[in-house]
């Protein structure tokens, strides 16, 4: 009997695991596509604003919201699992927060394209702002979105009512992002300044000038040792000023003497 049971806890146990790495590419993949929404999403009303463009936000806003549905239910499956070992629980929550914190930017990402797109329209281009932007959108979404190419083949011309629709489907998609969120905190109560961000994955990444920087900074201060250059310019400026204030001495005594 006690090999059963023990057998049965590692399977529980590799079960879990799995779900946490299942839930981390999830995660992270949701985290990719709402950074390339963003970058697109900063785009409309610019010069590169076009019916592309229009298409490729809407690409990645069914590809995020998708992804969304996914891992809120997966997480939510565990996190109200109340057998769920405790190291696993602090990982999913750490998910958790990577998800909801993803969702919120994408639902503030929305709202500002439904506006902005009301507000500069493609029937019109002379209204767009010239940013001088240029191109480089679809191959972003394209490695977002996992696809080799995207279509580049659009209509020339906007077709009749196509805007009108487009902004009846972000209304009504904002909406759903809006109650799933509402749902999340419903269903699964994680007090966000609870999680304890740990591991290399959630530190804060350094770039390689500042870790440079770091190395040098920790290198001068291992060398405790006397600076030749530093000390050599030093003492040349302390010799120089002497000079100067002993010339000015002996200027004003001989002035005094022979006035």
């Amino acid at each position: 009997m006690p090999l059963v049971n023990n057998k049965v806890g590692d399977d529980c146990t590799v079960g879990t695991d799995q779900d946490l790495v299942d839930g981390k590419a999830l995660v992270d993949s949701l985290i990719k596509v709402v950074a390339c929404y963003r970058q697109l999403a900063s785009c409309v009303g610019g010069c590169t604003d076009s019916l592309q463009l229009r298409d490729e936000l809407r690409q990645t806003r069914e590809k995020a919201q998708l992804l969304a549905m996914s891992i809120c239910s997966h997480l939510t499956s565990h996190l109200r699992n109340r057998s769920l070992p405790e190291g696993q629980r602090k990982e999913m929550e750490l998910l958790w927060v990577a998800f909801s914190s993803s969702l919120e930017l994408l639902h503030v990402d929305m709202c500002k394209v439904f506006y902005v797109a009301e507000i500069f329209s493609l029937a019109n281009t002379d209204t767009l702002v010239k940013t001088g932007v240029q191109g480089g959108g679809s191959e972003v979404v394209a490695r977002a979105l996992s696809l080799p190419d995207l279509n580049q083949t659009q209509t020339p011309t906007l077709p009749a009512g196509l805007e009108s629709q487009e902004r009846s489907t972000m209304e009504r998609e904002i909406s759903q992002i809006d109650r799933m969120i509402d749902d999340m905190e419903m269903k699964v109560n994680v007090m966000r300044w609870m999680v304890e961000p740990h591991g290399p994955q959630h530190a804060d990444p350094l770039s390689s000038t500042d870790s440079s920087s770091l190395a040098l900074l920790s290198v001068d201060e291992e060398q405790p040792g006397p600076r030749p250059l530093c000390q050599r310019s030093q003492i040349f400026v302390l010799l120089l000023m002497s000079a100067v204030v002993l010339v000015s001495a002996t200027l004003s005594i001989c002035v005094v003497f022979f006035s």
